[in-house]
């Protein structure tokens, strides 16, 4: 077992096997300043939030269920929380524009995108178009004889 700090608290894991899904040294240093930071008081973490990230990653990248996340990784409902949390307070959507604004530079684009496009889907109607064009119901004659047979008021 290895003690690793984590913000400022320690956390210790189990050296385990790798997975092709696992934070890379450099991604890590890119994703770590944008985490939210460690909420004040309550419980110390027992996992770090960098074996969370992998978690997440490895459910999404194999597309098994939070149960079947294999035993070496931080239990399914720490990882299933954090992701939902992050999730919700905006976390994730935060770090995708920071990524995308980084590969726009990247290739030599402003960070934002000065305009947007909107796609409309075409709709093919009738030559002749309004009222003709729409399609009459079809009704069933057992209900309208059912619904003829019942008084009204």
């Amino acid at each position: 077992m290895v003690a690793v700090p984590c913000y400022s608290y320690t956390v210790s894991i189990m050296t385990r096997q790798t997975y092709t899904t696992d934070v890379t040294d450099s991604e890590w240093s890119y994703l770590e300043p944008h985490l939210p930071a460690p909420k004040s008081g309550g419980r110390p973490r027992r996992h770090a939030v960098r074996e969370i990230l992998n978690a997440i990653f490895y459910a999404l990248r194999s597309g098994c269920t939070w149960r079947l996340l294999p035993h070496d990784l931080p239990p399914w409902r720490m990882v299933s929380y954090d992701c939902r949390q992050w999730r919700q307070d905006g976390t994730w959507q935060l770090r995708h524009d920071l990524l995308r604004g980084d590969v726009r530079v990247a290739v030599g684009k402003q960070r934002q995108p000065s305009a947007g496009i909107i796609a409309s889907q075409s709709v093919k109607t009738t030559d002749t178009g309004g009222s003709a064009a729409l399609m009459r119901t079809n009704t069933c004659k057992a209900a309208n004889a059912l619904s003829s047979s019942i008084r009204s008021g």
